[in-house]
């Protein structure tokens, strides 16, 4: 990565967008020779196994959750990232498929809110699984036009992150979902985080061509509790950055079930992802464990069995297309939204296709950098 980074980036100018938009390219295709692989678990200069806490997960805690013991997760850090931690899919076989279909199928349902909200009415978006399961379902070759599952490209939970005013306010904020709580817990425990409280969630459903511009999560209050990403489905490169664009990010490969956990330093580093793609032949993926049961499930799991007709909704759709899920902590201990939210925030963007959707990708790429920064009205395309 620094070979091409230096090569591309000689003046200094936004070191980050030209790197974004080398592996955004589609002809020629870029070469992915610089992007770094956790699965391969080869650990190098850059690549350190990161120190977990097994002893704050019990193995029923996270079996519970679809997890494998924290002994056997496979995490590393890179170096010149500060508090980032990346596990390469530490759930147990069979137990992703669950999860899949939360995201597919629970979590985009009301009272939570989607972009397709923002011009259908509630009643079109009550059941957006149910509106699209007869075709998802359907093994016939010959494709109606796009069910209301393939349109979404964001769903929020817990406190709902306002793409207009880039802020999280009290009383904009409906339960958050118990299962993904608890997974949340598990993973930010493991990691040194005890304590953590999942109040927000964004989940990005991204198809083939989709990317997300450049980036920082700071909206939330309280930036001294970790930021979570976990991955289904389809392959990514995610590019992790420093706190100005100038600095040129890291590319890395997001698998099917992967997390991320940036906390301190890495906190509030730019990132984005300007691509989606298959996974390596041969790296084990949501398909090849179809429906296979999960393994001894623990009393108070929160991982279900998926039916063979949920699961052919859910293989359909992830055959090309990814959901990620970010999970954040919004208020600190002793907490509490001040009356008028604040202004000029950077934002989270929802993934785009070429075009901006819905709230969100507007002002996709569209950043303020700090004071010693400069500043930044680059967008991306």
């Amino acid at each position: 990565m620094a070979k091409m980074a230096a090569a591309m980036v000689e003046s200094g100018e936004d070191a980050f967008r030209k790197i974004f938009k080398f592996y955004k390219r589609r002809n020629p295709p870029p070469d992915f020779s610089d992007v770094i692989d956790f699965s391969r678990g080869v650990p190098s200069d850059k690549i350190v196994p990161a120190k977990l806490d097994p002893s704050a997960v019990s193995d029923v805690e996270a079996a519970q959750v679809g997890l494998q013991p924290v002994r056997d997760w496979r995490a590393y850090s890179l170096q010149g990232y500060p508090g980032f931690i990346f596990i390469s899919n530490p759930f147990l076989l069979g137990s992703q498929p669950s999860w899949v279909r939360q995201c597919l199928k629970t979590y985009p349902q009301k009272p939570n809110i989607c972009n397709l909200d923002m011009h259908m009415s509630p009643t079109e978006t009550q059941d957006i699984w149910g509106k699209s399961v007869h075709v998802l379902g359907s093994p016939s070759k010959t494709r109606e036009p796009k069910t209301l599952l393939e349109k979404l490209r964001w769903v929020t939970l817990g406190y709902h992150y306002n793409w207009d005013t880039k802020t999280y306010s009290a009383n904009h904020h409906t339960p958050f979902p118990a299962d993904l709580h608890s997974l949340s817990s598990q993973v930010t425990a493991a990691c040194g985080f005890p304590g953590f409280n999942a109040e927000a969630g964004i989940l990005n459903y991204y198809r083939s061509d989709s990317s997300l511009g450049i980036h920082v999560d700071e909206s939330e209050l309280d930036h001294s509790r970790p930021l979570l990403s976990f991955s289904f489905g389809q392959s990514a490169i995610f590019l992790l950055g420093g706190i100005c664009r100038q600095d040129p990010p890291t590319a890395m490969y997001m698998h099917s079930g992967d997390m991320m956990v940036m906390s301190g330093q890495s906190r509030l580093l730019y990132h984005a992802v300007p691509r989606i793609l298959p996974p390596p032949q041969g790296h084990s993926s949501v398909e090849m464990e179809g429906c296979s049961p999960v393994s001894s499930l623990q009393d108070g799991s929160v991982v279900e069995p998926v039916t063979e007709e949920d699961w052919a909704v859910c293989s359909s759709y992830i055959q090309s297309s990814r959901v990620n899920v970010t999970v954040r902590q919004v208020l600190g201990p002793g907490q509490s939204f001040p009356e008028t939210p604040s202004s000029h925030k950077r934002t989270d963007a929802g993934p785009t296709a070429g075009y901006h959707e819905g709230p969100g990708g507007e002002d996709q790429g569209k950043r303020k950098r700090s004071s010693s920064c400069g500043s930044d009205d680059a967008t991306e395309t």
